[in-house]
């Protein structure tokens, strides 16, 4: 236990608070700081000019819940065989159960997504992930019609308004109780917008009334006739660039009809989530915790927003598997100000927190810590890239039922492979195969596949190897075709 004077130091960097902010399906490219033009986030642009942004950060498997695990537990998704509908064991051990056994008061704000209970019902006690104080449930999406439930009660909680504003809230209570003791505190704040459905208070939705739309070159605008689909129902039209329709303040079960204002939508979410931000740092520092006060914010996964001709997640593209990533520490040597274009994956997170808090684990993560990165410019980390999944999907009617796919993100490229329908395990009928090949310093857009491409065949090789190495690094048993002069690997004929 640390004595009141070497907690309340402000310098004392191995025990600073942990604070992690959450949200659900936000694309690494929609923030202002990030370079998007269409949307304004002054809070999280300040927050980057605080700490550091990681422009090649990824999410491992790009659906919540198998994002989800990997964010608490650090393990790979594929080690659990973990899906969009799975339950997490008790057994496993999180960040929450490593913070608690060093100290820390640990707290869970919001949702969790995964205890398989469905939208009405409590997670349980044993499936709460170690965290000592919780104002959690398991999903809603629907951030004007949420509950929570307080620890073991099964009673819920309405929260009254909208969803991002009542559990910031939430978090600030936390901090009441919590964020002036002898001990730090590690809390996680997890929001579901901008998550479909698109919709969010009527004072951000005002301001993107006239609000023209700019686009990114791989949104097939205005070709794609029908518009965009969604779970392979189409968009009824396009919209209008310029001005909105009133359609911007409908809600839906999921998605509307006019893709422009369904854009505009997110995009209002996300403003209102970065003011909520803007309102729990100036209660950091209003309370005179913000400098020992370690922040991470990201995301689970993104949202291709048209990009690539579709919406929602699951796909290997850019806007899909990118998420932001903005860590900030004043009192941790961290840079102020500075990008990191290492690639990151979403099992870094776990050894991350632990890094930031000086906390040192006897458990085998596979991610990487990346506080000596954000201390020192120089410092580089022990890998070529990162290994990013689906591993299974058990709707028939979504992405990736029948085949799934491996993909190897270096800085530069990205390489995918797919296939082996992982639903029949043993059956390898269908062993993943080159798919994709992008260069991402020369298409950022992922326009130009070049997995056939002859002048690229060394890539590919090179590629093919690296992600192979993975597989076997990770002991991932995807079933993976001989290919580019490599030998299969995980299947009857290995």
């Amino acid at each position: 236990m640390f004595s009141q004077d070497s907690r309340s130091s402000m310098t004392d960097q191995s025990r600073p608070n942990v604070l992690f902010i959450l949200c659900d399906q936000m694309r690494r490219q929609a923030m202002s700081c990030a370079g998007d033009p269409n949307v304004s986030t002054p809070n999280l642009d300040r927050l980057a000019d605080d700490g550091v942004r990681f422009t090649n950060a990824n999410s491992t498997a790009p659906i919540c819940v198998p994002a989800r695990l990997s964010l608490v537990t650090g393990q790979h998704p594929h080690t659990r065989n973990a899906h969009h509908h799975w339950r997490m064991s008790p057994a496993e051990r999180t960040y929450g159960h490593e913070f608690a056994e060093n100290g820390y008061q640990t707290g869970y704000v919001g949702k969790w997504h995964l205890a398989d209970v469905g939208r009405s019902r409590p997670v349980p006690e044993t499936h709460q992930g170690g965290f000592d104080y919780w104002r959690g449930f398991e999903l809603k999406n629907d951030p004007f019609d949420t509950s929570y439930y307080v620890d073991d009660d099964p009673e819920p909680h309405p929260i009254d308004g909208y969803q991002t504003d009542g559990l910031f809230d939430l978090g600030t209570e936390f901090l009441d109780e919590h964020g002036t003791g002898d001990d730090p505190f590690c809390l996680t704040v997890s929001v579901e917008p901008p998550h479909p459905p698109f919709i969010a208070p009527e004072e951000f939705l005002d301001e993107w009334e006239d609000k023209p739309l700019e686009l990114r070159p791989n949104v097939p605008y205005p070709d794609a006739e029908p518009p965009l689909t969604i779970f392979g129902e189409p968009y009824e039209s396009w919209g209008d660039r310029e001005t909105s329709t009133p359609e911007l303040y409908e809600q839906y079960p999921y998605h509307g009809e006019t893709f422009f204002d369904e854009m505009r939508k997110y995009y209002a979410m996300i403003e209102n989530l970065d003011d909520n931000v803007g309102r729990l740092l100036d209660e950091l520092e209003h309370r005179g915790i913000r400098d020992e006060t370690a922040i991470v914010f990201t995301s689970d996964h993104g949202e291709l927003l048209g990009s690539q001709g579709s919406m929602a997640k699951q796909h290997p593209y850019e806007e899909s598997v990118g998420v932001p990533l903005i860590i900030s520490y004043p009192d941790g040597g961290i840079d102020t100000g500075r990008t990191i274009d290492t690639p990151t994956c979403t099992e870094d997170m776990v050894p991350t927190f632990l890094g930031l808090a000086g906390i040192e684990s006897d458990q085998d993560l596979p991610g990487a810590d990346l506080t000596p990165l954000m201390r020192d410019a120089d410092e580089t980390l022990d890998r070529d890239g990162v290994l990013l999944e689906f591993v299974r999907e058990i709707r028939p009617m979504m992405p990736y039922h029948d085949e799934t796919w491996r993909a190897f993100r270096t800085e530069r490229y990205k390489y995918t492979v797919k296939g082996y329908d992982n639903m029949s395990p043993g059956s390898f009928t269908e062993w993943g195969e080159p798919w994709q090949l992008y260069d991402l310093q020369e298409d950022p857009y992922e326009q130009h596949n070049l997995v056939d491409d002859p002048e690229y065949r060394d890539v590919a090789r090179e590629m093919h190897g690296r992600l192979r190495d993975a597989l076997i690094e990770y002991d991932d048993q995807y079933a993976l075709d001989a290919a580019f002069g490599h030998d299969s690997l995980n299947t009857p004929d290995a």
